[in-house]
């Protein structure tokens, strides 16, 4: 049987439920995933004065061909790209600048340090997203940033928050779309705190300082990101989520949702519905907790699935940005992001191949068992002929037929870096 033949098989199955595959493909081509750069160098960046990673993350595995300049970088982000169905977009970190050489200090970087990055993104189609950097640095060591008591080190923080706007400012002008510019800091205490509220006073008036210039929303949307806990800050973060869903919601900034940044019964896909009733749009970032937050590369499971969900049958393609955020040394990072990324599109088309007009009007007839029934049966639909049609549209190889493409490059491109 050939493989057009199974794919009119399977999509006649779905059409028997009145659901289009056509217009499920027309939607998901319209669906930017933003890809973490961070993932390809194990977040090292290129900052001249580069410091150890810190500020509660941590990255393991040593597999050989990490990129060590923004050259390398951008091919290998390239070659995953190729791979992955769609057109999307590039998420930056601060430390991603190009200086040319010169020492930079996070408060004093410009949009010239990005210039390479934009043009880059122009050649490609692509939009940018940005991240001011907290981390990594000799004025976070004690784990404090836009919170820390020394009003100097605040004001450090909060300079470089701005210059990161502006930053993302460029971004959204050169290229036509808006960035997202995220913040997420790592403020927190290992042990009980004696003061909780103090330190959230200063996250609060230093985001206020920080969004006081504004900038037009056609080149930058402003979003804060919570996070339960991390290393070296287990019993209290300032930024909670209650914090900066108040905050978000007070200062028509975006709250962003990092599915590794709750407690592990909690999971984000049943907050969207919620956040999307008080909220115009609401910002993710897609990655794999294993018991903590543990940033594991994203994987077809049930949240993954059940995100997927959330978002179409609540009619948010356009409501959600969603971004990843995940990091493994210990496989080829190249097929880490094709990996990673494929799932995410694999989630909304999935979602988007599911009955949820019946299913939504069975649960308010209360008809539970048809319910049940129905959504049991479509997981073992014909899920994966509809997927390799779609990568066959999209012209990047279905199936596994990709994993060759890699393997290609890491015995031509990554296994000759020097490590």
């Amino acid at each position: 049987m050939t493989k057009e033949i199974v794919f009119e098989h399977a999509k006649a199955q779905y059409e028997k439920w009145g659901i289009s595959v056509d217009e499920a493909f027309d939607k998901l081509k319209k669906v930017p995933i933003s890809i973490h750069c961070w993932q390809g160098d194990d977040i090292g960046g290129f900052e001249v004065n580069q410091q150890e990673l810190s500020g509660g993350i941590d990255v393991t595995g040593n597999y050989p061909g990490k990129a060590t300049t923004p050259e390398e970088l951008r091919s290998d982000m390239e070659k995953a790209m190729s791979l992955i169905p769609g057109k999307h977009r590039v998420n930056l970190h601060a430390i991603y600048a190009e200086t040319d050489g010169k020492v930079v200090d996070r408060d004093e970087i410009e949009p010239e340090h990005f210039e390479n990055w934009v043009n880059w993104a122009k050649e490609h189609g692509l939009g940018l997203d940005f991240n001011p950097t907290l981390f990594s640095h000799a004025k976070a060591e004690d784990g404090l940033t836009l919170t820390h008591p020394d009003k100097n080190i605040r004001d450090f923080w909060v300079q470089h928050c701005m210059k990161s706007r502006k930053i993302a400012e460029y971004f959204g002008k050169e290229l036509g779309t808006p960035a997202l510019t995220n913040i997420w800091i790592p403020d927190g205490y290992k042990d009980t705190p004696s003061d909780r509220l103090t330190p959230r006073k200063r996250l609060k008036d230093a985001l206020d300082e920080i969004y006081s210039v504004e900038i037009d929303e056609a080149y930058n949307l402003d979003a804060v990101e919570s996070k339960l806990f991390g290393i070296g800050s287990e019993a209290y973060v300032v930024g909670s989520h209650e914090f900066y869903m108040g905050y978000a919601m007070q200062n028509n900034k975006l709250c962003l949702l990092d599915t590794g940044h709750y407690h592990p019964t909690e999971v984000v896909s049943n907050k969207l519905s919620s956040m999307l009733l008080f909220s115009e749009k609401v910002a993710l970032h897609v990655s794999r907790p294993v018991r903590w937050d543990s940033d594991h590369v994203v994987t077809l499971d049930d949240e993954l699935k059940e995100i997927g969900l959330e978002i179409v049958r609540n009619d948010a393609l356009d409501r959600v940005i969603i971004g990843l955020d995940f990091f493994d040394a210990s496989i080829n990072r190249v097929a880490a992001w094709t990996i990673g990324t494929r799932n995410m599109i694999k989630s909304l088309l999935y979602a988007l191949l599911m009955p949820n007009e019946h299913l939504k009007q069975l649960q308010d007839e209360g008809n539970y068992t048809e319910r049940l029934a129905l959504l049991e049966e479509f997981k073992t639909y014909p899920f994966g002929a509809i997927w390799d049609k779609y990568c066959e549209e999209m012209n990047v190889p279905a199936q596994e037929d990709w994993l060759a493409e890699v393997k290609q490059y890491e015995d031509e491109v990554l296994s000759k870096r020097n490590s």
